[in-house]
């Protein structure tokens, strides 16, 4: 009878347990408030917030997260990039540490979400485990990292990949990448020290916001981020021959307009013309001198091309060379590619990380599918240094980078519930 009862009650017990490691799940209202805090920093007149990478109202919300970081008992340190690490230790010190987090800052005239909503998340994983006082193998890392918006500045250091070329970038605050990364308490001569090895960390998550409008579209609650696209940017060059509008015949000009509209229309067609889901993009031009009696002499437009592929990007580029160099003989100007400091690899996310996601989103009874990322993120250079993955939340309309980005309260706690949970099952397997 006394081992009855003792089997019984050793059943109850572990029923309860198994009942309350399911009911461990963030708080969706203290999520959404801290979101509410973020956007405080920045915040203008009209209810707006500009918070663009190295500005006053960035430093003053990172030291707001520097804060919350140490009100939670984390031991916060910010390298020679201006990346903010909070770490929480774990029970193993052999461990290395399953890393998370994202980017708080914005682009100019943005929205409260993209990026935010990961970091905040990442910081509401780490209330939730206090509040529940469990403790993990790993040590943990909250990373926030700076500048993503202007050039993934932080992560591409901490993976090695940011060249001092990339310290004269200017944005629209008027500093430097050089001058930023030392307001933000980073120091450009030591920078190499912010590089973290390949295999330092046991995994590394990011959960975003999708900034498309397919999970919307499709009903669907989370984004198995199966790979993020590459990205290659250049500058194009148009140099003809300034003249007087009135006076100079149409088949005497050297117009670089002509030229650079014609090559627009040429960026379009090239990328179509291969099967796939790669893009191409002219999203800037300057003409000089810019007067409406002048034949323009110059225009300088931008070209990006992305891809989940390195082969097809370069094909595509290619593709589009040769079609410039056929505009040049026609129009009688000459065109020049210049590649900027802005390149990222493609980046595939880890099986076993991704694995994980989906796991641990079935069992949370949430609907999913597996999705390339369009975007650029953080993840992608953290994939040089780790395994990686990604959960993306749904964007409403599918709007992101304005001030009408807007992701629910459900969604984001549905994100933050997977990333918390992923966390825990991969403390438990990545050993």
């Amino acid at each position: 009878m006394l081992i009855r009862l003792v089997s019984l009650f050793a059943l109850l017990l572990s029923t309860s347990l198994i009942a309350q490691k399911k009911e461990i799940k963030v708080d969706q209202d203290r999520l959404e408030k801290r979101i509410f805090d973020l956007a405080d920093f920045g915040k203008q007149e009209n209810g707006e917030t500009e918070r663009v990478a190295f500005s006053d109202a960035d430093i003053a919300a990172r030291n707001w997260v520097v804060q919350t970081m140490k009100d939670f008992e984390m031991d916060v340190t910010i390298d020679m990039a201006g990346n903010i690490i909070g770490k929480r230790k774990g029970t193993d010190a052999t461990k290395k540490p399953i890393s998370f987090g994202s980017h708080i800052d914005r682009v100019p005239h943005g929205g409260n979400y993209d990026g935010c909503v990961g970091s905040m998340a990442a910081l509401e994983v780490i209330a939730t485990l206090n509040d529940h006082k469990i403790k993990t193998k790993h040590p943990l890392e909250v990373i926030i990292f700076p500048n993503e918006e202007g050039g993934v500045m932080g992560s591409r250091a901490m993976s090695g990949n940011l060249t001092t070329a990339a310290f004269e970038v200017v944005n629209s605050t008027g500093y430097s990448m050089g001058e930023g990364i030392m307001r933000l308490g980073g120091d450009t001569t030591k920078i190499k020290e912010a590089v973290r090895k390949n295999g330092s960390m046991a995994a590394f998550v990011e959960l975003h916001i999708e900034q498309g409008g397919v999970l919307e579209k499709e009903n669907l609650e989370i984004g198995v981020v199966s790979g993020i696209v590459g990205l290659k940017w250049w500058d194009v060059t148009f140099t003809g021959f300034a003249n007087h509008a009135g006076t100079t015949p149409m088949n005497a000009r050297q117009d670089a307009l002509l030229a650079a509209a014609k090559f627009i229309i040429a960026v379009n067609e090239v990328t179509n013309s291969f099967e796939g889901a790669q893009v191409g993009t002219v999203g800037r031009i300057k003409a000089e001198p810019g007067a409406p009696n002048v034949i323009p002499g110059k225009v300088v437009t931008s070209l990006e091309i992305r891809d989940l592929s390195s082969e097809m990007i370069e094909k595509v580029f290619q593709g589009i060379k040769a079609k410039a160099q056929e505009i040049a003989e026609a129009s009688n100007v000459t065109i020049e590619f210049h590649p900027l400091d802005t390149t990222a690899e493609p980046a595939l996310t880890d099986p076993l990380v991704y694995n994980e996601i989906e796991n641990t989103t079935k069992a949370l009874g949430l609907t999913y599918k597996f999705m390339p990322s369009g975007a650029g993120h953080d993840a992608q250079d953290m994939a040089r240094i780790a395994p990686t993955g990604m959960i993306f939340v749904p964007s409403k309309g599918g709007i992101s980078h304005s001030p009408k980005e807007f992701t629910s309260a459900k969604d984001m706690a549905n994100g933050a519930n997977v990333l918390l949970n992923t966390i825990l099952a991969l403390d438990k397997k990545l050993d």
